[in-house]
């Protein structure tokens, strides 16, 4: 069991959860996620690691409420406890002394490059961060970021905060006004294609998160393939993170709506039950 120590809400139907987890905080590493099960009876989902903090054996958890299970991991409370946390998973981000990085992230996968930026700036490198959004209110750890980077560069789709616009229109900006040795982008998948679409006429080095179905965590099942290459790749075992300009982004798309008239049920039932349990009659 895992007890939840923290938990607050960051941007809309987006909560952050600190959590009592040792041995996975003391080997994390940038890029590293974990499969958890609420309960016994739960779905395995993947998070990414946000942050960690070994001293205090804590890990800190993002995850933004569009399921059933992620509605489900909403309700609990600190002092309650999670069933099984599985992790640290998956391969770290390569962390070398590259120069100039870029960290692109949209939504809620803008958390996901919190570690990474940390590790880039052990290795002195200059790192610009550009996080979008719809809208300011969905700017995830904009205050974070802000902290740690050499240039923060912000986009919304209604110029509510900084650039209106697309990641990739700040992005295009700075790699033409300086040497990009390395981009990183987490988002939605229409968001990354954009970005490795952009990038590879600049011939600079591109890597992208991926976040496809998983069930278990270890390759067996065989949910989480990708194509990468033009070749099968298991994303659990084999990434998250895949060179941007070899991913096939529609054959991702195409999995990633594989099970969606499933969830979509599986969030009705999820909902029934609970106004069955709270709402007045």
């Amino acid at each position: 069991m895992y007890k939840i120590l923290k938990k607050e809400t960051v941007a809309p139907q987006v909560e952050a959860m600190i959590i009592d987890a040792p041995y996975i905080a003391r080997h994390h590493q940038a890029g590293n996620f974990v499969v958890l099960r609420i309960d016994e009876k739960g779905e395995r989902i993947p998070l990414t690691i946000a942050d960690a903090d070994s001293e205090k054996g804590t890990i800190t958890l993002l995850f933004q409420k569009i399921g059933k299970t992620t509605e489900k991991l909403g309700t609990l409370k600190p002092g309650t406890a999670i069933r099984d946390i599985a992790g640290p998973l998956g391969h770290a981000t390569p962390i070398l002394q590259y120069g100039h990085c870029v960290l692109v992230g949209g939504g809620i996968g803008s958390a996901t490059l919190y570690p990474i930026l940390k590790a880039l700036n052990k290795k002195n490198n200059r790192v610009t961060v550009i996080l979008g959004a719809r809208t300011s209110d969905l700017l995830v750890w904009g205050d974070r970021f802000k902290a740690l980077s050499d240039e923060v560069l912000f986009t919304t789709d209604d110029g509510s905060s900084g650039l209106k616009g697309l990641v990739t229109g700040a992005l295009k900006d700075v790699m033409d006004k300086s040497e990009v040795k390395i981009v990183i982008a987490v988002g939605p998948i229409r968001m990354m294609q954009a970005v490795a679409e952009l990038t590879k006429p600049y011939n600079i080095k591109t890597l992208v998160s991926l976040n496809p179905v998983m069930v278990e965590g270890t390759g067996m099942c065989g949910a989480c393939r990708v194509t990468v290459g033009g070749k099968t790749r298991f994303a659990c075992i084999e990434g998250p993170e895949f060179d941007a300009h070899e991913v096939d982004f529609h054959v991702l798309a195409d999995r990633l709506e594989f099970y969606r008239e499933e969830e979509q049920e599986s969030m009705k039932l999820f909902k029934k039950k609970k106004c069955k349990r709270n709402c007045k009659k």
